[in-house]
């Protein structure tokens, strides 16, 4: 099982995650990245990865 998770103190709403993975990840109301209902714990595909590689400060964790 992989598990997705956002420093929402770290996040300085790029958007990149969104863009990279619209499936997983979404921006809230002030333009912050947060994770899709239901994406926290689960299969999830490549571009979960990709995702945390692309945030300009390293706010995704995948493990």
């Amino acid at each position: 099982m992989t598990r997705i998770s956002i420093d929402k103190d770290v996040c300085i709403g790029a958007g990149q995650c969104a863009l990279t993975a619209p499936d997983l990840f979404t921006q809230d109301d002030d333009g912050y990245g947060e994770l899709l209902p239901g994406t926290e714990d689960g299969t999830v595909g490549p571009l979960a990865g990709e995702a945390a590689r692309v945030c300009p400060v390293q706010a995704i964790t995948v493990t």
